[in-house]
């Protein structure tokens, strides 16, 4: 691996003013994660996803470059939404487009943090 090259990208999301219909519906949700994952060009290997009482989801797509993940708060209008990918072929941005088209939200913070980054000279101590 080159110096000073990170192993994955993780896109962390908060969207606010989301619909709370959206955000309470899981099948939807799992649909749009799928579609997401896809998007990015990722290869899926497996979904788990939970709907809460009285409302709420969490879910999860793992794909072999990592996962896609999201936690709804319907009562705020919030999602917590989570994308961590490996490699050179997906793109989390291009899952985060999607989930936020999808989404809408009014309000977003977004940041991406590069991880195992110089991770070769970890490995050399």
């Amino acid at each position: 691996m080159p110096e000073n090259r990170e192993l994955g990208r993780h896109i962390i999301a908060e969207f606010l003013g989301c619909s709370s219909e959206v955000l309470n519906d899981i099948k939807a949700l799992r649909k749009e994660l799928i579609k997401a994952a896809e998007r990015a060009g990722a290869t899926i290997v497996e979904e788990a996803f939970h709907k809460f009482e009285p409302q709420g989801v969490s879910g999860i797509v793992i794909i072999g470059e990592s996962h896609l993940s999201i936690h709804t708060w319907p009562e705020y209008g919030y999602a917590a939404v989570d994308i961590f990918t490996c490699g050179e072929y997906a793109d989390p941005w291009k899952a985060y487009e999607e989930l936020k088209s999808v989404l809408k939200p009014k309000y977003v913070s977004v940041m991406e943090v590069k991880r195992g980054v110089d991770i070769g000279e970890w490995s050399r101590q």
